[in-house]
């Protein structure tokens, strides 16, 4: 068994953009094999890192290679773990409970391709929780993008009742008898320990996640002195057109790569 972030296997991956090589890769974390996929721009060049953290559960909002090409494309090495339990990785997705440290040593592998000292995260929906975990678990994270990121686990069990039997599932039952497993999983009481300036990124008619997790999470940063920008939408929802996504990409890439750090 290797160390935690070490890769085990790699395996060339067909990729939509002609110029933009994708890589699956088998890593470890916490002793199980975890796979994700890696974008790479194929144009020689010295490329700042960003781990993307998918939203979703299992199967739905799986890692689309389109959207990591599309990143990667912006002038970035892009690096998305599928999270344990998926696509033949080993282990149980656990929706932002020890799941957590696929996405802290997917930094890691991350490390292994692009500039170490420059680390960013960009997370979609259930990926901000995961986001923000890796943010408070590791103080080498340049900046954090979170569109329509959850980051109130309490919120997402309320206020999504088709959600809630597989929540109870997987976190072992509701908050009001497992309060132990959400508070486990509840990133918002840490947020002191973020050092990485942080952008919200959110449409006000979002029904997935809604604009209230936003909402918290700023006013967590911003009552802990953190660095917070926000870029609220108040006639989007959880999806935006797609002339404005591709926009919004471009400028969030932007914005990073303006950023310095802690």
């Amino acid at each position: 068994m290797k160390g935690n972030g070490e890769i085990e296997k790699v395996r060339v991956y067909p990729s939509p953009n002609p110029h933009i090589r994708l890589t699956e890769i088998t890593y470890w974390s916490c002793g199980l094999r975890v796979k994700g996929l890696l974008a790479t721009p194929k144009k020689e060049g010295k490329y700042e890192g960003i781990l993307y953290c998918r939203g979703g559960m299992q199967s739905i909002g799986m890692v689309r290679p389109a959207r990591i090409a599309q990143i990667a494309s912006e002038g970035f090495i892009v690096f998305a773990p599928y999270y344990r339990g998926n696509r033949g990785g080993e282990g149980r997705d656990e929706f932002g409970g020890e799941d957590r440290w696929d996405a802290v040593y997917a930094v890691d592998v991350l490390k292994q391709f692009c500039l170490p000292s420059r680390i960013h995260l960009f997370a979609f929906s259930r990926g901000g929780i995961m986001a923000l975990w890796t943010a408070i678990l590791r103080k080498d994270i340049t900046s954090i993008v979170t569109w329509a990121g959850v980051s109130d686990i309490f919120l997402t069990y309320e206020e999504r009742q088709d959600m809630r039997r597989m929540m109870k599932r997987v976190i072992g039952g509701t908050p009001a008898n497992r309060v132990d497993e959400y508070e486990i999983r509840n990133a918002l009481a840490l947020i002191e320990e973020i050092h990485a300036s942080t952008l919200i990124i959110h449409g006000l008619q979002d029904t997935n996640v809604s604009f209230e997790h936003a909402q918290a999470l700023e006013e967590a940063l911003l009552r802990n002195n953190k660095v917070v920008e926000t870029w609220y939408y108040p006639e989007f929802t959880h999806f935006f057109p797609s002339k404005v996504n591709r926009q919004v990409v471009k400028d969030a890439c932007v914005w990073m790569k303006m950023q310095k750090g802690d």
